[in-house]
């Protein structure tokens, strides 16, 4: 069986993808998400708080949010629907830990959970870390040319 048999075979058993629905349905849920961080900081700032410290607030109720669902089983059920939606923002990020600390914690603290928790987020923090530095000296050296 050569490449193309085995393309037209993949493919044929393959289930479609429903492009615009599984996008709309992202973008909702994104949406929806991104909503209600800015209406738990709108009554953080209600109550008194400053706008840095809402802001920090709001990001560490997602968080903690976030990886509880993905302790009690919800937040799987959730992205399976909603996609990109919920994974892109840091709800994903948190889901990604907290899964992989959960996955490995039958291996013990160390050469489980210690070992393996940044498995999968490691490269977006290496990544983010390294743009932000390649951004930083852009920044820098555009500033001492300009």
């Amino acid at each position: 069986m050569d490449n193309l048999e085995k393309k037209r075979l993949i493919d044929k058993h393959s289930p479609k993808t429903k492009l615009f629905k599984n996008s709309a349905l992202a973008f909702l849920f994104g949406g929806l998400i991104c909503a209600l961080g800015e209406g738990v900081f709108l009554v953080l700032t209600g109550i008194g708080a400053e706008e840095k410290t809402a802001g920090v607030l709001v990001t560490l109720i997602f968080i903690f949010a976030a990886s509880a669902l993905t302790g009690f089983g919800i937040f799987d059920r959730i992205a399976k629907h909603a996609g990109a939606g919920t994974l892109v923002p840091v709800t994903g990020f948190s889901n990604a830990v907290t899964s992989q600390a959960m996955d490995s914690s039958s291996e013990g603290v160390i050469l489980g959970v210690g070992a393996k928790i940044f498995t999968v987020a490691g490269p977006v923090i290496l990544f983010g870390i390294s743009s932000g530095v390649l951004y930083g000296l852009i920044y820098f050296f555009a500033g001492l040319i300009f």
